[in-house]
């Protein structure tokens, strides 16, 4: 397994903290007045283009960046993933959600079976069901094809499929509309149960142990109202499917076994878009799309697994990202898509991200003494711009950002796409570049004025940002979009010897949650704590 050696004990560690000095110390200089960021640095991949010439770091900083991956040995780690290794040593899993995409690449044996043939078998299935309901050969029980999709799920059942339906929307099929539920608040469901017709809908419950309490919850309360509106409990194996391992449980429920969907233990929730719970996907814009989704993803596979350093996009990421939080001192990462389609992009990074390397424990079980997983945020540009961006430009905390851009549109409004593009060059350029007194107070003319206002117009700058800039938004893109950050995501855990599959944090509200809600039901308990139990009495009274 990897060395799991403290990265502050690393050379290339120390030295990076020794630069960081001189270029925490330059921050209070102009833009003009350092020799920070590098306009030829961005890579060329022909239809997309990284361009990282903007960030608080010179030739000599990614020199080291590039000896702290080859200590911290990242291409060893990526190497004992994509071979199964259990490199998820908390719940003995391996992690190989890569296979997913390319399983011709991973004709190996895991748990007395062979993943190609497994993730193939698991592909030909999505295939063909998403097939029969595209064609409508597949109906419901009133012989009427299917015109809404409801994913039931939450967490990574829930938000990458969503993110991806969205970010995707020219590409579904005529007649498919695709629904998400993951809230446990009936508003929920209700809300979107309230536009839909029984006999044309269809329900994916989508959770691997098939007893997540809020899925389940939802599931049920959604059987209910098809029995309710016209179905019957036969015909709940017409309108109801699952994603799930648990095929007992789900035949419990009412799903036909034909239509249980599994995967596997080495696939995690947050990884997992690529399985079987794209199913919603497959079904919203055809399983040919979907596999172009696939292709996207292992083109960065490939990139990661065989680029060099300097051409090496995902690592490349990661290794600024270190810089920032690490030596600079950032605690957050906005991820700002100059995309609607993409407005859920942000909040998919942040469980991918946070969830993954939100750690204070090493590999050794031991405390850690320097910052982990940063917070992840963002929206939507233009809309940020009218939102947080004062913040990004004439506050007080350092924030990186990634701005993701597309120099075409898709749909029929070119110009007001290219006002969209210009807003995210300018922004990325005037975070960098900033505005002087002295060039404000140009600007203004009237002396008084200007002696007033001009500190209060006046931009520091030196906001670093990385543009990701892509030809057009289609599946393929997307893929390799997604799969990008991925990557980033596991070469900072691997440098910061943090165990980035598991996610134990989740475990203990889930835990508390479960012993509450009998109490609430009219269960007694004297071993409460005193504020929960105040609070619990206060919602009993008001009944």
């Amino acid at each position: 397994m990897l060395s799991k050696t403290p990265p502050t004990q690393l050379k290339s560690w120390k030295r990076l903290k020794e630069l960081s000095q001189s270029v925490l110390a330059a921050l209070s200089k102009s833009p003009k007045e350092i020799r920070l960021g590098n306009p030829g640095w961005r890579i060329d991949l022909g239809n997309m283009v990284f361009d990282f010439s903007r960030n608080l770091l010179d030739k000599e900083v990614l020199i080291e960046l590039e000896r702290l991956a080859d200590e911290a040995n990242i291409r060893e780690g990526y190497r004992q993933l994509i071979s199964g290794d259990e490199i998820n040593e908390t719940e003995n899993r391996s992690v190989l959600h890569p296979a997913l995409r390319n399983p011709a690449a991973f004709d190996l044996e895991l748990d007395g079976l062979n993943v190609r043939e497994e993730v193939e078998s698991s592909l030909k299935r999505i295939e063909k069901f998403s097939n029969e309901i595209n064609s409508s050969k597949r109906t419901g029980f009133s012989g009427l094809p299917f015109t809404d999709i409801v994913n039931i799920g939450i967490g990574g059942s829930d938000l990458g499929p969503y993110m991806v339906t969205e970010a995707l929307k020219e590409y579904w099929k005529p007649g498919i509309k695709p629904h998400f539920v993951s809230n446990v608040d009936p508003f929920h469901l209700d809300q979107t149960l309230k536009e839909l017709n029984p006999q044309t809908t269809l329900f994916i419950i989508s959770s691997k142990t098939f007893t997540t309490q809020e899925t389940m919850a939802n599931a049920e309360a959604a059987k209910s109202w098809f029995i309710g509106n016209g179905g019957n409990e036969l015909q709940v194996q017409d309108h109801f499917i699952a994603v799930s391992t648990n095929i007992e449980a789900a035949q419990s429920f009412g799903v036909d076994k034909e239509n249980v969907f599994g995967f596997w233990d080495w696939v995690g929730g947050r990884y997992s878009l690529w399985s079987a719970i794209g199913i919603s996907i497959a079904c919203t814009i055809g399983y040919h799309n979907f596999k172009k989704l696939l292709k996207g993803a292992s083109k960065a596979d490939k990139h990661f697994k065989d680029s060099e350093f300097k051409q090496n996009i995902p690592l490349l990421m990661a290794l600024i990202g270190i810089w920032n939080t690490n030596f600079l001192g950032a605690e957050s990462e906005a991820i700002l898509p100059y995309s609607q389609g993409l407005h859920r992009f942000p909040a998919y990074l942040q469980q991918a991200n946070m969830e993954s390397n939100g750690k204070a424990i090493d590999r050794s079980g031991n405390p850690v003494d320097y910052s982990t997983g940063p917070i992840v945020w963002g929206e939507p540009g233009t809309n940020g711009q009218h939102a947080f961006f004062q913040l990004l430009h004439q506050g007080t905390h350092l924030i990186p950002c990634d701005l993701i851009l597309f120099s075409k549109t898709n749909g029929e409004y070119q110009n007001q796409h290219d006002m969209l593009l210009a807003n995210g060059l300018a922004q990325a350029k005037a975070l960098w570049e900033g505005k002087s007194i002295e060039t404000v107070k140009k600007q203004m003319g009237n002396e008084k004025s200007a002696q007033l206002t001009a500190p209060f117009r006046f931009f520091q700058g030196l906001n670093p940002s990385n543009i990701l800039l892509f030809e057009t938004l289609n599946p393929e893109t997307m893929g390799f979009l997604i799969a990008l950050y991925e990557h980033k995501i596991f070469a900072q855990g691997v440098i910061w010897n943090i165990f980035s599959y598991d996610q134990w944090g989740v475990e203990l509200g889930k835990e508390m949650a479960g012993k509450l809600l009998p109490i609430l039901n009219g269960k007694d308990s004297n071993d409460l704590d005193p504020t929960t139990s105040a609070l619990i009495e206060t919602i009993k009274k008001w009944g």
